[in-house]
């Protein structure tokens, strides 16, 4: 009976968000490591499948930093870096299709549509969605950055009762293809569909102050004080930064969660305690 009632009292905790969310856009992005445990990536699934059948809208975009380097080895497929930045060039590009919008995007697709969602694939240049330009002023080769978004595929998709599932490529208008960092791939992406939150799936526990306390909830402007002082840093200045681009373009909420844990979109937004780290204006 305790256990019962338990069950009961997280159905009710979770009412009022569910009441809150629904009809809202959610774009959620999923780290390469998620792909790497394949019991984690089935929660995520049913997770995102919940969420669309509770009214939210779920939009997907996922990277595959991981599986990409282990695909380029294997084919034996040199991999050239300035500056310390890898250079995405012809050779590469063509197995960054290959993992990210072949293999893991189709992945993604399966393991949502198998506990019986209805998953959309794409990859960022179908229907000019993400028009992108050369980053670093192309020195880069095919690494990219998102200039603008056109929203109407994925709207259309959502309306339909689908869940888009997008791989991080962008086209631009001469028809080039480029390799886009999957985090500002999502908050450009949150941005324009001015979502009620972007969710970005990490393998970290979250944002961290410079002593090592774990941060529930974090003002955007004291993130943008933490990074200039080095509180934040390495690999989490880019999602924190990515965090506050999209809520400076109207995103509601923007979290970062730590992926590893069983169930942990569900954590983060129908509970009151969450999980991982909440940035807000």
């Amino acid at each position: 009976m305790e256990k019962s009632l338990e069950r009961a009292k997280i159905l009710v905790e979770a009412l009022p968000y569910i009441q809150g969310f629904r009809g809202k856009l959610m774009v959620v992005k999923l780290g390469g490591k998620i792909f790497e445990n394949l019991s984690l990536l089935d929660d995520c699934a049913r997770d995102i499948l919940l969420m669309k059948i509770v009214g939210m809208e779920p939009v997907v975009v996922h990277g595959g930093g991981p599986q990409l380097d282990r695909m380029l080895d294997r084919l034996g497929v040199e991999v050239k870096k300035i500056d310390g930045l890898r250079v995405t060039d012809e050779r590469t590009m063509e197995v960054v299709e290959m993992v990210l919008a072949g293999q893991l995007n189709r992945e993604m697709v399966m393991r949502i549509n198998l506990v019986g969602g209805k998953a959309v694939g794409l990859a960022g240049k179908d229907g000019m969605m993400i028009i992108a330009r050369a980053a670093e002023g192309g020195r880069l080769g095919a690494v990219g950055e998102v200039e603008r978004i056109d929203p109407s595929l994925i709207l259309d998709l959502a309306k339909g009762g689908a869940i888009p599932v997008i791989a991080p490529i962008g086209v631009d208008e001469q028809g080039k293809i480029y390799n886009l960092n999957a985090d500002m791939a999502a908050g450009a992406i949150a941005a324009e569909l001015r979502a009620e939150k972007l969710l970005l799936l990490t393998d970290v526990e979250g944002v961290k102050d410079a002593k090592g306390n774990f941060l529930s909830s974090l003002h955007a402007g004291e993130a943008s004080r933490m990074i200039k002082e080095g509180a934040i840093s390495g690999g989490m200045i880019p999602k924190v930064n990515c965090c506050l681009e999209a809520l400076r373009a109207g995103v509601a909420k923007a979290h970062i969660i730590d992926g590893r844990i069983p169930h942990s979109l569900l954590l983060e937004i129908l509970t009151d305690q969450g999980l991982g780290t909440e940035i807000y204006i």
